[in-house]
């Protein structure tokens, strides 16, 4: 049986049964207790399972991730709440430095089981330094599987396996679709890690996308049926590891891509998939891999300049038809 839910429901339901299934499970961060969490998320958490389990922590981001990573050396298996993943580059070094690489450097010996989960990207007019989308950048960290959701149902069954899991594990949100609803099941679920998701079948262009921008691929889908165009959406939801037979199977039918991102575009993930996809589904491309990205530049606080900077939909139906060379 499923119900409609908030996204923000569909996560704190997620770390509610894992903490009642394995006491070793906690959660800590910034308002995440007394405030109910500064999106809700972790709302009426506090009263449940009390203050060793639901932590308010200082605003000192460096500090708590590192007692986190400490506590899952040892054998806990903690949560943190990051307000916004641009916060999240304080700690980068315990993340990078620690917990990415603990099991490498102890010959196996010492694993840290923990998930960093927080709102990564642009919510509009917050100015460059809250409006950074972090994806490629910790994909390109051996060590750390990242995952990055786009809607409720994704983002329960994804982060109770990301809690369940054994390696440190990057959860990406947004806070403009903490309101967003979807179905979810009131039975348990998991998702796993690895696997994308084809959310729209179609036969003419393959559009591939993750966390908010899933949105401009669905509805620029939607605005190519009108012209008869039928487009494939699939929905990575886990960036590292990379589920690329999903798309090269999907390219095979197509015979096109198309990849958005709310990132910059040098060394972005779709930069990745570009490289993976021409290098072993080269002869089933009709047309080059196209893409729209986020601009080249930090993202400035003016309206007008916030839609210039991130890809949309009028964007993205225009790039698919260059593709399919219907461009005038």
């Amino acid at each position: 049986m499923s119900r409609i839910i908030a996204f923000r429901e569909a996560l704190r339901e997620a770390m509610q049964e894992e903490m009642r299934r394995d006491e070793k499970v906690f959660l800590l961060g910034e308002e995440v207790a007394e405030y109910n969490g500064a999106y809700k998320v972790s709302q009426g958490m506090l009263d449940e399972f009390g203050p060793k389990r639901v932590i308010d922590t200082p605003i000192a981001e460096l500090g708590f991730t590192a007692v986190a990573v400490g506590a899952a050396q040892n054998g806990l298996r903690p949560i943190v709440e990051y307000m916004t993943w641009n916060f999240a580059v304080l700690p980068l070094d315990q993340i990078l430095n620690t917990a990415s690489k603990m099991l490498a450097m102890s010959g196996g010996q010492v694993g840290c089981p923990i998930v960093f989960r927080g709102a990564n990207g642009s919510a509009g007019q917050l100015g460059a330094q809250h409006s950074t989308a972090f994806e490629s950048m910790y994909a390109n960290i051996p060590g750390l599987k990242v995952i990055s959701v786009s809607n409720p149902y994704d983002a329960k069954g994804l982060l109770k396996s990301a809690i369940r899991d054994d390696d440190p594990v990057v959860f990406m949100e947004s806070e403009v679709m903490y309101g967003d609803k979807g179905e979810v099941p009131a039975e348990e679920y998991l998702i796993p890690i690895g696997k994308a998701d084809v959310k729209r079948a179609g036969r003419d262009v393959t559009i591939v996308s993750f966390n908010k921008m899933m949105k401009v691929a669905l509805g620029a889908a939607e605005e190519l049926e009108k012209e008869g165009i039928s487009a494939e959406v699939i929905d990575l939801r886990t960036i590292r590891p990379l589920d690329w037979m999903t798309i090269l199977e999907s390219v095979k039918k197509t015979n096109r891509l198309v990849i958005i991102e709310e990132e910059w575009p040098f060394a972005s993930v779709s930069s990745e998939i570009t490289y993976r996809i021409q290098k072993e589904g080269f002869d089933y491309l009709d047309a080059p891999i196209r893409r729209i990205t986020a601009a080249d530049a930090p993202m400035h606080y003016a309206p007008n300049l916030v839609a210039a900077y991130l890809p949309d939909v009028s964007r993205t139906v225009k790039l698919v038809k260059e593709v399919m060379y219907l461009h005038k």
